[in-house]
């Protein structure tokens, strides 16, 4: 639990020295959301504001699992998240959320922390803007009986995962907006052949059709000897619509082959493929408001 506390608490470090710094005109949303469709943009929520968050990802839309008899994946549900996220600052936001897991880890809690390093500015010296999200989830499913399993739970710290992104992003014009992302994924448990450290890189995109809509686009690559199509693992990849409705509401629908909602469990262990319908619909709601 000492290093869930040092990942989550370190960006707080900074958090005083960026409100003593002072830059040009800066660039205004790059993104509408704090997250893009699966993966977290360098949008922050505004100091003093907090956002209620519900996402969710039905079924196989296709498939052997998909098609008529699920209703087209709507008559189930992969995953399911309930969020509450508070901004401390223009630059620094942390939350904490509940979701019913995809994976091998269930019923997850999830406390992160996200620190906006640089902001990009309209004509200064900053062409990029930078954000460190750091993560903790723990599973609080109850304990198999079946000893060698990933829920066996031998000690208390085999529910214990963690998450480290860094984000760099740039709205190329009123249009366009692109990022990257390099990933740290650690899990204190795995299955025999896999290893614990989890390396990846994401990328995302959005195009503004209108004031309101945008395109949105990402993908998450996982660099893993045991991550093969051989062994049934996947990269992540989503397509779907951003819609800003005005008054703290953003809407977001999409496609994904993602089943998990959190980092630590869409990473590790999509298992869904794209080429075979084994994509879902998802969407996610986002209120905020000042506190």
């Amino acid at each position: 639990m000492m290093i869930t506390r040092t990942i989550l608490i370190l960006p707080l470090l900074f958090c005083a020295f960026l409100t003593f710094v002072n830059g040009q005109e800066t660039v205004h949303q790059t993104f509408k959301d704090t997250r893009v469709i699966n993966v977290h943009s360098t949008e922050m929520l505004r100091g003093g504001f907090m956002d209620i968050r519900i996402g969710h990802r039905f079924g196989d839309f296709a498939g052997d699992q998909g098609g008529w008899p699920s209703f087209y994946g709507l008559e189930n549900a992969s995953d399911v998240l309930m969020g509450l996220e508070m901004g401390l600052s223009d630059n620094m936001m942390i939350g904490v959320s509940r979701t019913k897991g995809a994976g091998p880890l269930k019923q997850n809690i999830q406390l992160f922390s996200k620190l906006r390093l640089i902001t990009q500015e309209i004509e200064g010296s900053q062409p990029i803007s930078l954000a460190i999200l750091a993560a903790g989830t723990m599973s609080t499913m109850e304990k198999s009986r079946t000893e060698g399993t990933l829920n066996f739970f031998e000690k208390t710290a085999h529910r214990a995962s963690y998450h480290l992104s860094v984000i760099m992003a740039r709205k190329f014009s009123p249009y366009f907006s692109a990022q990257v992302n390099a990933s740290w994924t650690y899990r204190n448990l795995v299955v025999s052949g896999d290893k614990n450290d989890l390396v990846s890189v994401g990328l995302a995109a959005k195009y503004q059709i209108t004031k309101s809509i945008g395109i949105i686009v990402d993908g998450t690559y996982p660099f893993s000897e045991y991550r093969t199509s051989e062994n049934g693992f996947y990269p992540i990849l989503g397509a779907g619509f951003e819609w800003d409705t005005g008054g703290g509401h953003v809407f977001q629908i999409n496609l994904t082959n993602s089943e998990g909602l959190l980092e630590t469990d869409y990473i590790p262990y999509t298992r869904s493929n794209w080429a075979d319908g084994e994509f879902r619909l998802g969407f996610t709601i986002s209120r905020r408001f000042k506190v």
